[in-house]
């Protein structure tokens, strides 16, 4: 981080409990303005939890967050001036149309009229919506829903925008179109924070933390982040995949086993020595396989190793 650029979003401490549940558990983090950061986690992380804390959609049970220097708490109307926020069941009117949309975010951001007309055809233009400006919203595809709902979070042209899971349910080209959009944005100037289920998309950010039971486990680079991951990385493929990999968790111990689609990854401090065993213990139980290959950690493969040594590590005391 450049410690010359301003901080957008600052959190210290920060918690929120829902009754005995601690859906956010004393989260430090501080991102610099011009930075796309990527919040990643399983289903019930507690992503959803910290974005709406930081966009001042509910109150922390006890930290702080701050948006440019904004207090979330004290100065909420002031950050919901300086802020876009897309959550994930963003309010798109099916019976308006594209247009019509965009203009009911205008008005309730309080947009003057005077240049409204230039900014919606910018952001049209941006995003490849001009030819269905026309169209109703519910006759748009999941992959222009998404850039519709983007364009009325920028109406008022927002210093920070937040991203609950904008692509969830996406088809990978329209994915693709809406992470360049954004690589435009921040080019431009405009802070990303987004939380995301998908670890190869969260490679794309410029750093992202990874989150569990409302806890963050690490928070840095994609590439930093790989090198958290202790061993080397075992890939091989097997036509009884899931018979194969139960087998090697049982038989390997002291590795890590676990299945990528069709790939079965074993991280392991040993490679050459568990290479050997992987072949011994698929033989002897009848089950063929490829080539057992060193391949590149992704993200996946680290929050697993992550989560595995400090279970580990809680174990042990």
């Amino acid at each position: 981080m450049n410690a010359t650029q301003p901080t957008a979003i600052q959190a210290i401490d920060l918690s929120r409990n829902f009754g005995a549940l601690k859906a956010v558990d004393g989260i430090n983090l501080t991102i610099p303005a011009g930075e796309i950061f990527g919040l990643v986690g399983p289903d019930g992380a507690g992503k959803t939890t910290t974005m709406r804390l930081l966009t001042s959609v509910i109150d922390p049970t006890s930290g702080s967050a701050a948006i440019l220097g904004h207090d979330t708490v004290r100065a909420a109307e002031k950050i919901k001036e300086k802020i876009g926020y897309m959550s994930q069941r963003f309010g798109l009117y099916p019976d308006l149309t594209v247009l019509e949309n965009i203009h009911f975010y205008a008005d309730l951001y309080g947009e003057p009229r005077a240049g409204r007309a230039e900014r919606i055809d910018a952001l049209l233009d941006f995003s490849n919506l001009i030819p269905f400006k026309k169209r109703q919203a519910r006759n748009l595809s999941g992959g222009m829903k998404q850039k519709l709902g983007l364009v009325c979070a920028l109406i008022h042209t927002p210093q920070v925008l937040f991203l609950d899971e904008p692509t969830n349910g996406v088809d990978p080209v329209s994915r693709r179109d809406f992470w360049r959009i954004l690589y435009r944005l921040v080019r431009d100037g405009l802070t990303i924070f987004l939380s995301t289920a998908y670890l190869d998309e969260a490679e794309r950010c410029s750093r992202v933390g990874l989150m569990h039971q409302g806890r963050l486990l690490a928070v840095d680079t994609p590439e930093a982040i790989k090198r958290l991951m202790k061993g080397t990385l075992l890939e091989l493929s097997c036509p009884e995949s899931r018979r194969a990999m139960l087998l090697l968790r049982e038989k390997l111990p002291q590795a890590t086993v676990g299945l990528f689609g069709e790939h079965i990854h074993v991280v392991t401090a040993e490679p050459e020595n568990t290479t050997q065993a992987i072949h011994s213990i698929l033989q002897e139980a009848g089950l063929s396989h490829d080539e057992i290959r060193s391949v590149e950690p992704s993200l996946e493969d680290v929050f697993i190793s992550v989560l595995e040594d400090r279970e580990q590590s809680r174990d042990s005391k």
